[in-house]
């Protein structure tokens, strides 16, 4: 192995559940300069265990430090893109925990920056850093099973079970990944099925069938409702098979010269004992790590590289895709064979619904409110006396629109979206009476993202976005894009401070807050405030 680079030059960004894993492998290999976590308690305690690694609160500043050479990302995953991107612009080179992004279009746009900056790009897909993987990587290339047949791999378990994402997106990649590394190419044929079972639209158990232009076929099946832990991949070649089971304490690596002979014409079965291989007793992590640091001194392209990433995203993307379709198909053909369902919502008599229109199971529309055909409403929507809803309209989930509120054609509410009395939406910016513009291609999209608040009589011009979880105050006027976590006031309506997702002002301290009522964490980088906890 080549030199590895010895001063401090890595921060590690995100401390908490897996990332405190690598601080720990990069202080180890003398790399570690700078931990980094919103997380000012968590911070504490890893100071005290680190004392020599500066630490920082504040992403900015760790890109703006000289001596930070590489960058580690270990934060939330949805977080992945927006800060691998902006260390590559800042010059450093990325180390990102899997997945590299959340679409193939994202981890495309980290290639093109690295490239663009002769950077390191580099994704965690740890298990092709595992010696018993490297071993079995060195058994498929040199022919020893003979031409590979199929692969079947399980990773069950029970818990920990994820809110932002599913069961695909958290256990699969490894083994897409190390599936791809171990063939050498990429599946021709994609497809998936999936069962929700805990939580609404999160997939619980998926299986992913992988078809290759080889003919290998490869079967997948992760879960986190599962009665024991299993990390099992199988690999069946014409001459001998090869088992790796991660979850076993020893001899994790087996091979079975087992299979069938052709004799005189006929099957016959060959079925030996299995032998252990023997690896490197080597930390994975460590491993991983140690490969990224070499990457960095040397400006070899990783293992696991942008374009790696990439490959192993455009599998998920079609799995999540088969998944989607064939849910849709199977509530198809139940609908299309079921008698006809009474409506699963309520329509007072006053009220008039035109059709066809959606509207979803618990929503209530009350007296004298009018529908039009074509909108789309979703569940446990609560409408007040005398709501108007236009034609193609969108509306999702929990949503509260009290009295005297006319939503029109190119607004959009999301989830859990509240509209005070007699609120306004507005659809064309220059209307004139003699000179009508009530065409659909004149209407400007309004979109009022996930619970963001509306008081009463307050006007929102079209063609704008109001941030999730933004509160518009009562008489507000809004005439321009709202951020997430606003507080609008005003004529013309000017952003004056920040609420919760609760509900209640945040009061900033420099750059974090945290809820007086329910204990949320946050962070304000000027106009943008998010979530940390």
């Amino acid at each position: 192995m080549n030199k590895v680079k010895k001063e401090k030059h890595v921060a590690v960004v995100g401390a908490g559940y897996w990332g405190k894993n690598l601080v720990r492998n990069f202080y180890e290999l003398g790399a570690l300069a700078v931990i980094c976590d919103t997380n000012q308690e968590r911070l504490l305690k890893i100071s005290d265990k680190y004392p020599e690694a500066q630490v920082a609160t504040d992403f900015e500043d760790v890109l703006a430090k000289p001596e930070v050479e590489a960058v580690v990302i270990a934060t939330p995953a949805e977080r992945h893109f927006q800060m691998a991107f902006a260390a590559l612009q800042a010059g450093k080179d990325v180390f990102v925990e899997k997945p590299l992004a959340l679409t193939v279009r994202e981890a495309e746009l980290l290639q093109d920056q690295a490239a663009q900056h002769n950077r390191i790009l580099m994704v965690g897909h740890l298990l092709n850093y595992h010696p018993a993987v490297v071993r079995l990587k060195e058994l498929v290339d040199s022919n020893f099973l003979g031409k590979i047949r199929y692969i079947y791999s399980h990773r069950l378990n029970l818990g920990k079970v994820r809110r932002e994402e599913n069961i695909l997106w958290s256990f699969a990649p490894h083994d897409i990944s190390v599936i791809l590394n171990l063939l050498g190419q990429e599946p021709v044929v994609v497809n998936a099925m999936g069962g929700t079972y805990l939580q609404p639209n999160i997939q619980d158990v998926t299986l992913t069938n992988l078809k290759f232009k080889s003919g290998v076929m490869a079967y997948i099946h992760v879960s986190w409702l599962h009665p024991f832990k299993e990390q099992r991949l199988v690999l069946v070649g014409e001459k001998k098979m090869a088992v790796f089971e991660d979850s076993l304490p020893e001899e994790k690596l087996k091979l079975y010269d087992r299979g069938v002979d052709w004799i005189n014409g006929e099957p016959v079965i060959r079925s030996k004992e299995y032998e252990v291989v023997d690896y490197p007793d080597q930390e994975p992590l460590k491993q991983e790590c140690a490969h990224f640091l070499q990457c960095v001194a040397t400006r070899k392209p990783p293992l696991t590289d942008g374009l790696e990433g990439i490959r192993t995203l455009r599998v998920l993307e079609q799995a999540q895709q088969s998944i989607r379709e064939q849910d849709e198909s199977v509530f198809k053909r139940s609908q299309e064979s079921a008698p006809p369902p009474t409506k699963p919502y309520f329509v007072h008599p006053t009220a008039v619904v035109d059709e066809p229109c959606e509207i979803g199971a618990g929503t209530q529309i009350w007296h004298f409110s009018h529908v039009m055909k074509n909108t789309r409403i979703g569940q446990n929507c609560k409408f007040g006396q005398n709501v108007f809803v236009a034609s193609n309209v969108k509306i999702g989930d929990h949503v509260k629109i009290q009295n005297n509120v006319s939503v029109y054609e190119g607004v959009i509410l999301e989830d859990y979206v509240f509209c005070g009395p007699s609120m306004v939406f507005t659809n064309v910016l220059n209307p004139r009476c003699e000179y009508p513009q009530d065409s659909s291609e004149h209407y400007l999209e309004t979109r009022v993202k996930r619970g963001a608040s509306i008081g009463a009589n307050a006007t929102i011009v079209c063609g704008h976005t109001i941030g999730h979880h933004a509160f518009i105050s009562a008489g507000a006027v809004v005439t321009k894009d709202v951020p997430d976590y606003a507080l609008v006031m005003g004529v013309p309506g000017r952003v004056v401070g920040w609420m919760c997702e609760c509900g209640t002002r945040l009061e900033f301290e420099g750059p974090l807050a945290v809820c007086s009522k329910c204990g949320r964490q946050y962070q304000k980088d000027g106009e943008r405030v998010w979530l940390t906890e």
